[in-house]
């Protein structure tokens, strides 16, 4: 954590407020007159820098989703534990209808692409035993390769006039 004073904390958090360095330093305390001022300079001020940085970082994970979140999310909605609100018209007669919102759960295609994305994040059995095949086909291929002449050579040879037609 960056060391501030409580009135340079006031202005950090007023000027990811406003986006405004005079704006923050009225806002933080400091006199209209030297509002400018002392704005600009406190944006130059590496401490101050810094810190307007590591509040954003802080602002800016709060809002992102965590991938715990996604997966108890993606789970409830195949659990069918999520409704939404939607609105709806309803005719009442007469060439009129009416709005309402209404809870809906999750449809059964939604509910499926759920499953797809969270079975993207965690691999089948049946996928984690063609990788792990993969593996050991490979290290065999290597090892071949390895009891192989080492002193074999691949020789390219080049014709030039079958390179002129080219």
């Amino acid at each position: 954590m960056v060391k501030l004073t409580e009135r340079q904390r006031r202005f950090v958090e007023a000027y990811i407020e406003t986006g405004n360095a005079t704006k923050a330093a009225i806002m933080a305390g400091y006199s209209k007159k030297t509002a400018a001022t002392i704005g600009a300079e406190n944006l130059i001020k590496p401490n101050i820098q810094k810190a307007i940085k590591e509040r954003m970082k802080e602002i800016e994970a709060s809002k992102t989703a965590t991938p715990e979140e996604v997966i108890k999310f993606l789970s409830s909605v195949i659990r069918d534990e999520m409704v939404e609100e939607v609105v709806v018209n309803e005719f009442i007669g007469d060439g009129r209808s009416v709005a309402r919102i209404m809870t809906k759960k999750s449809s059964m295609k939604e509910r499926l692409k759920a499953a797809e994305l969270l079975l993207k994040r965690y691999p089948s059995r049946a996928d984690a035993d063609e990788q792990a095949l993969r593996v050991k086909k490979l290290a065999a291929e290597v090892a071949e390769l390895d009891k192989g002449d080492v002193d074999e050579q691949i020789v390219f040879t080049f014709d030039r006039e079958a390179a002129d037609g080219i």
